[in-house]
């Protein structure tokens, strides 16, 4: 095959889908993992017919300790290796960590942090080997603040994600590789990431500029990782909202943070 492949984590919907048709768009093929099959074999089929290209269904569930070597193990039996991949899946872990049990903590690590960089880890001799690759790894906008009362690994993970990305990034520059790995940090973004998670109503209540459509999310993280940006922030408004909370002093960033808490974070006894 020709065409490149690119490996999309969480695409059954929201960014994951928005990321397999923009990369079909500039003409590669997709492989496209999730939990709900119908859903992504309902993608593929809408992205064969518009852009032509090649899909691959791969139902898994990241929380399973052998998700990533089933979800290659499918990739390679279908005669293909992957060019690209974007770790997308992950949901929001309502309450806090008084309130949550440790099973269901312990499954959020392993979907949004494990997991991406078990798939980073395993791609990367076959991209070094062919020299070349691009990993996006959606991290967040609150990777950048302080932690919040509720949602309690959710900064956390996003943090570590962004110097993930930045470290693999440096390691594939150092020996030479034309890979490049970026970590995409989006603010508030129009998908059914909340309603998921139940926390629609309250981020109902943030103003309209502060929210961003999937669309020119995946753009600036497709174009970034092309470009060799280590870290990118989509959108001017999350860019401010990025460098303040870089300069604001930590018991004012803290204050801040606990303030907005009370207003979009479940906190349930």
């Amino acid at each position: 095959m020709t065409r490149r492949l690119a490996l999309i984590t969480g695409a059954s919907a929201g960014i994951g889908a928005e990321f397999a048709r923009q990369y079909a768009a500039r003409g590669w093929d997709v492989a496209l993992t999730a939990r709900r099959a119908d859903r992504l074999e309902a993608l593929a089929l809408d992205l064969e017919k518009h852009f032509g290209c090649s899909t691959l269904v791969i139902a898994q569930d990241l929380a399973g300790a052998q998700a990533v070597d089933a979800i290659l193990a499918e990739v390679k039996e279908a005669g293909r290796h992957v060019d690209g991949l974007v770790n997308n899946a992950g949901y929001g872990l309502p309450g806090t960590f008084f309130n949550t049990s440790w099973a269901d903590q312990e499954t959020f690590i392993r979907v949004l942090f494990t997991a991406p960089c078990e798939l980073v880890h395993k791609l990367l001799p076959g991209m070094s080997e062919r020299n070349y690759g691009r990993i996006v790894n959606v991290a967040s906008l609150v990777g950048y603040t302080p932690g919040s009362a509720g949602h309690t690994l959710y900064a956390p993970v996003k943090a570590a994600m962004i110097k993930f990305s930045e470290s693999v990034h440096a390691e594939a520059k150092a020996a030479g590789h034309d890979i490049h790995v970026t970590a995409l940090c989006p603010g508030l973004t129009w998908t059914e990431f909340h309603d998921v998670n139940g926390t629609r109503a309250r981020t109902n209540q943030a103003p309209a500029w502060m929210w961003m459509q999937a669309g020119p999310v995946v753009e600036a993280g497709i174009d970034a990782v092309e470009r060799g940006m280590p870290v990118v922030v989509p959108g001017g408004q999350n860019k401010g909202l990025a460098t303040l909370a870089k300069l604001l002093p930590d018991p004012i960033a803290r204050m801040v943070m606990a303030e907005q808490s009370k207003r979009f974070r479940d906190l349930k006894d």
